[in-house]
């Protein structure tokens, strides 16, 4: 019997013939496993999941057919950095501020939808001025209020009074509304106290700023933040909870003191040195590198008055990041796809993809990252980042050969999330 009919024959069974079946035709499907691309393939969807993928023939008995023919098929695409819930940068420092937190939870709501259409079906959203209010958009996503991927949030910064996540330069910090700043440690015990808060306001793992920030005043991305213990104690947390800490880190010192703590990540890794390379693949922490934005930052921040500050911090870690996403390729280290996407427009995210490939990667390298990689570090491997029976029926049409042009993955024809079309 083939594995569509059987499939079907235990949803009538189980009494579940309400289901909603689809049975996508791909012209060409890429498996993401071998890299190999697959004519002739059609996938059979049940609800949020997928029952088979395998050589087309009729449409099943109830089930809708998907004509994707005339497209390359793959598994909706994951960022492991993005900022959804915020107001994005901009010359104007207190724009978070001056936006409420139902405010920023509606521009984050805009946010999604971007992203969602661009391809991105699940994204970790690895922070937020106004705390929380990430919390309430995954929430909402969730309970379909809103169209938007799936979201792994964490909640707030956890980060020194002035450090690389506080909104600094605007008023006193201490003048900032509670909101703003529940993340604000001074102390291991500070540490161990805000991270356990956090997982009882819904998040799903947590960010610590181990180094100051490229785009934050008073901070410099090569300085430590957070102490080694400080963030080891957070981990600590966090695995009790059943969850992980990754590590916004620009400078060596401070990627080698988050290694050590015990995060599963290290965002940004900039100005890492060839030790920090060396022990994030001997330990297995993925580096998630965000080599895009920075021609962003340059052009667009300097056109629009951005804080000169930001820009020559920019200039200072733009190549040196790029020189070291390379190395990082060719030493085998761990490496994850990351966009920092809300620094540029959301929906611009496939753009890094063409600077992973033009800093190293192979086009199915960059791939990998964003589907297979991407799913491991956060936990969704079996579940995300590939077209196989199980996983969740997320999965995204393009035209042409994105191992021959890894750029048409910037512009998405179709997007399938959770058995949806959304696109």
């Amino acid at each position: 019997m083939r594995a569509w009919l059987a499939a079907l024959v235990l949803l009538t069974s189980a009494g579940t013939a309400q289901a909603k079946v689809l049975y996508v035709e791909a012209g060409r499907l890429l498996d993401i496993e071998s890299g190999e691309l697959q004519s002739g393939q059609c996938i059979l969807t049940e609800d949020e999941r997928i029952v088979a993928v395998e050589p087309c023939g009729p449409t099943p008995e109830g089930a809708k057919r998907v004509d994707w023919s005339a497209y390359t098929v793959l598994p909706g695409l994951i960022d492991l950095h993005t900022h959804l819930s915020d107001t994005g940068s901009s010359a104007d420092l207190s724009d978070p501020l001056k936006t409420s937190p139902v405010d920023t939870v509606l521009i984050g709501a805009r946010n999604a939808r971007a992203t969602l259409e661009s391809g991105f079906t699940t994204v970790r959203d690895v922070g937020t001025y106004r705390g929380l209010t990430d919390v309430a958009l995954r929430n909402a996503i969730n309970r379909g209020l809103v169209p938007g991927p799936r979201m792994f949030v964490a909640g707030a910064y956890l980060t020194h009074p002035g450090g690389g996540g506080e909104l600094n330069g605007v008023v006193p910090n201490e003048q900032l509304p509670a909101d703003m700043r529940l993340g604000v440690l001074t102390s291991p015990e500070e540490s161990t106290r805000k991270a356990g808060f956090l997982f009882d306001n819904g998040v799903d793992f947590l960010k610590l700023i181990g180094t100051g920030a490229v785009l934050a005043i008073g901070t410099e991305p090569g300085e430590p933040e957070l102490t080694e213990e400080e963030m080891r104690v957070a981990v600590q947390v966090a695995q009790a909870r059943g969850s992980y800490a990754t590590a916004h880190a620009h400078g060596a010192e401070g990627i080698k003191n988050a290694i050590r703590a015990g995060v599963r990540s290290i965002e940004h890794a900039s100005l890492i040195d060839e030790e920090g390379l060396l022990m994030a693949r001997e330990h297995g922490v993925w580096l998630v590198m965000d080599v895009f934005n920075g021609d962003y930052i340059d052009e667009v921040g300097t056109a629009e008055g951005w804080p000169e500050e930001y820009l020559r911090k920019n200039r200072e870690t733009t190549q040196v990041q790029r020189d070291n996403f390379r190395r990082a390729v060719e030493l085998g280290v761990p490496l994850a796809f990351g966009s920092d996407a809300g620094v540029y427009p959301h929906g611009m995210n496939a753009r890094q993809f063409g600077y992973m490939v033009a800093n190293g990667m192979s086009p199915l390298q960059a791939i990998r990252a964003a589907t297979t990689s991407a799913a491991t570090v956060i936990g969704k491997q079996g579940e995300l980042g590939q077209i196989a029976p199980t996983y969740y029926a997320d999965m995204i049409a393009v035209e042409g050969n994105p191992l021959a042009d890894v750029s048409v993955l910037e512009s998405v024809a179709h997007v399938m999330k959770g058995g949806e079309i959304i696109k």
